[in-house]
């Protein structure tokens, strides 16, 4: 197979490599990168990834997709130091199993995409000897995720936007306590007012003497690491006595919609997905774009309990879209249409009520002894709902996704079930520690600002 580049979303950008499109972050015509051909997982080849441990799932993901660009042996590494936690699968009744990912360092599946891409991105500017300054926007575990996986790099400084008033405490002291190269900035407004700003840092010319890239999912080197879990999960659980790949249904809480193309770029690669349950907080652009075909961005985003789902324009539906024909730019014009009738097949679309969330917070404990945070529990919900109306078999090998560690929502836990979910040692000792974060206006003007006097860039 021939080196695969990566094309923008917008088709007004040069083909680049992987390495390229990592660094860089956004494509230089505001498109996303997506690779010019997918990869494929041959029925042998899923057969024998049972029992593998996930970093070696991992190197061998990323080596379809990288090419010779990173030989084995480096991948190798960079996915066995990044992956040293556990991907617990919770049986939770019949073959219907929620995969928790919320082992690592920030207690968020985060984890899995930051942490590998700070190892690939190290080793592309290490290569190179260059600088970067990573500026990132977060509506809950982003940041905490990114600051971690990229707290201590010589090559970089990360710079984090957040809605003061939308992330819990812990979300919040998890970046706030770091310092070194990570700065966090408070704006007074939403994550889509933070997702803007820095996408409109990238595309200003007085800022490029900054060398920015992101490490939002929008990034090419953040989506990659999340088609792993799927593959992992699928070949951990599936039935090993027939020669026939059996199918699977996974259920995605979505917010940017990153973790979601992770999983469709998985069914692209061989996976035997038969259903994608995507489900939303009330934020619900995308089940009304299922139902009407008609794409309208919500703006405000709606503040709901699954703050880290508060998004009213998923930058990852242009990939989608991408993906199954259509052409959607940066600001959520679809200029053509997607394959409608193909999405409809693979995909059901759901939102969940805050009510609904915490009523499936208590159900899931009551009914099975299963604690689930409220991500989690918008995930859920779509399972009980999907159950019951499709009525598969009790042999359906089922999977939903909880992304953070019940411990990040303590509030929201006590209150449905009276219980105090007990602190991972990655959220032990947070209450003690001195913040550290600057606060500013949530406008773009101000950003710039705010960039001049942080790190000169007029000078």
């Amino acid at each position: 197979m021939a080196q695969i580049k990566y094309f923008s979303t917008n088709h007004k950008a040069s083909e680049v490599t992987f390495g390229e499109a990592l660094l860089k972050g956004l494509a230089p015509d505001k498109g996303l990168f997506m690779p010019n051909a997918i990869p494929s997982f041959s029925k042998e080849e899923l057969n024998a990834l049972k029992g593998k441990q996930y970093y070696e799932i991992a190197a061998l993901v990323f080596s379809k997709f990288l090419g010779e660009e990173v030989p084995m042996n480096d991948l190798l590494a960079m996915t066995k130091d990044a992956y040293n936690f556990d991907v617990p699968l919770e049986n939770v009744i019949d073959r219907k199993y929620v995969m928790r990912l919320d082992q690592g360092p920030t207690a968020s599946f985060k984890d899995f995409a930051g942490r590998m891409m700070g190892r690939m991105m190290q080793y592309f500017l290490k290569r190179q000897n260059v600088n970067k300054l990573i500026l990132t926007a977060t509506s809950g575990d982003t940041g905490s995720a990114m600051a971690h996986a990229f707290y201590g790099l010589n090559n970089i400084q990360i710079a984090v936007l957040f809605p003061e008033k939308e992330v819990s405490d812990r979300q919040r002291k998890q970046m706030t306590t770091l310092q070194k190269n990570v700065q966090i900035i408070a704006i007074d407004g939403k994550f889509d007012d933070a997702q803007a700003m820095v996408k409109q840092a990238f595309s200003d010319p007085d800022l490029e003497c900054l060398n920015f890239t992101s490490s939002n999912s929008i990034n090419i080197g953040r989506l990659i690491p999340q088609i792993v879990y799927y593959i992992y999960s699928y070949t951990q659980l599936r039935k090993q006595d027939s020669d026939e790949l059996e199918s699977v249904v996974f259920c995605i809480p979505s917010g940017n919609f990153g973790d979601m193309m992770g999983c469709v770029l998985a069914t692209k690669m061989g996976l035997p997905v038969k259903k994608i349950l995507v489900a939303t907080n009330e934020n619900d652009e995308f089940e009304k774009l299922m139902k009407t075909h008609k794409y309208n961005k919500i703006e405000p985003s709606k503040n709901c309990l699954s703050s880290a789902m508060n998004v009213g324009h998923p930058s990852n539906l242009a990939r989608l879209i991408e993906l199954y024909g259509g052409n959607m730019d940066e600001k959520g014009n679809i200029l053509k249409e997607p394959d409608f009738v193909a999405m409809d097949k693979m995909f059901v679309a759901q939102s969940v009520t805050d009510a609904e969330t915490r009523e499936t917070i208590k159900l899931a404990w009551d009914k099975y002894h299963v604690m689930l945070e409220p991500h989690g529990a918008v995930g859920w919900k779509c399972v009980e709902d999907y159950l019951a109306s499709e009525k598969p078999s009790e042999d359906q090998l089922l999977i939903s996704l909880e992304t953070a560690h019940p411990a990040k929502f303590p509030k929201a836990i006590i209150d449905a079930i009276g219980v105090d979910p007990e602190l991972p040692e990655s959220l032990s000792g947070l209450e003690g520690k001195e913040e550290y974060f600057d606060k500013i206006e949530g406008n773009y003007p101000a950003f710039k600002e705010y960039l001049d006097k942080r790190y000169g860039w007029r000078k």
